[in-house]
């Protein structure tokens, strides 16, 4: 058995995401994690070793578990397409963290520190993106669904991963939105747009957030579009402690996905674990 990596192999795979409805990020993540594994093994695989191999690179190389077990989705994605099952790699198992990390912990203050210097520097359109993101905890690749018709209802469609799901917007978030649209004489559509009209690029989304994160004096860790949904979610979850009602608000189809919302932070649970005081 052999396994090709060639570009035209790549390609057809690609497609083939593409016929089965896959979304853009994922298919271009895929792609990418590819690219990694044939620089590292070549075009051409002869044995499972080699594949095994690439799972130790990885971890030499101090990637996190859940960003190895990532590249390994990509990988077993391909062998199935390419048919060959039997070398499908095991995911590292990863035990399910009990609390936050502070460092990369997203705080209500930090956030509205990025909003202000967004709004300072006289970026009306990113100010706006950072509030509809965090305010919604929509996905990045979700923004396409807030439209000048959304704000009007207070109420975006949202398409992801094969489902429709209704996103309730906050009534102040609706003028600000509306009220953006009219000074930028965006009558129908998309609102996050750039000036030729096309929906903002993620790459470019992140590298704003990140020059965003150096004018608030926020660490730049801590500044990446996930991050906002985050902040929504642990915010809600703190005021509601409803994560059946949160997961179907983030569209997750299992809960376990919610859960790591529901963590206590780093310092909370240091906390508790000091108060039981049981050093003699």
């Amino acid at each position: 058995m052999c396994l090709q990596l060639t570009v035209e192999a790549m390609r057809e795979f690609t497609c083939y995401l593409a016929l089965q409805e896959r979304c853009t990020g994922t298919i271009q993540k895929y792609r990418r994690d590819l690219e990694k594994l044939r620089r590292f093994a070549g075009e051409e695989i002869t044995d499972k070793a080699t594949l095994i191999a690439f799972k130790e690179h990885l971890i030499g190389q101090g990637y996190a578990d859940v960003s190895i077990n990532s590249f390994l989705a990509a990988v077993n994605q391909y062998l199935k397409y390419m048919g060959c099952y039997e070398w499908q790699l095991r995911f590292l198992k990863i035990q399910r963290q009990t609390f936050r990390s502070a460092e990369k912990e997203l705080t209500t203050r930090e956030y509205q520190r990025l909003v202000e210097a967004a709004r300072q520097q006289g970026d009306k359109r990113l100010a706006l993106l950072v509030q509809t993101v965090a305010a919604t905890g929509i996905r990045i690749s979700e923004l396409r669904g807030i439209t000048v018709e959304a704000a009007r209802r207070g109420q975006a469609q949202i398409r992801m991963k094969g489902k429709t799901r209704q996103i309730l917007l906050p009534r102040a978030l609706c003028n600000k939105l509306l009220s953006y649209c009219e000074k930028k004489r965006i009558h129908t559509g998309q609102i996050f747009i750039t000036r030729t009209g096309r929906p903002i690029d993620r790459s470019n989304i992140w590298r704003m957030l990140k020059k965003l994160a150096l004018t608030a004096k926020v660490k730049a860790k801590k500044v990446f579009p996930h991050n906002l949904r985050h902040l929504f979610a642990v915010t809600y979850y703190k005021r509601y402690k409803d994560v059946v009602r949160l997961a179907d608000i983030l569209g997750h189809s299992s809960i376990d996905t919610t859960r790591i919302y529901t963590a206590r932070s780093g310092s909370e649970q240091q906390r508790q674990i000091e108060e039981l005081r049981l050093i003699c």
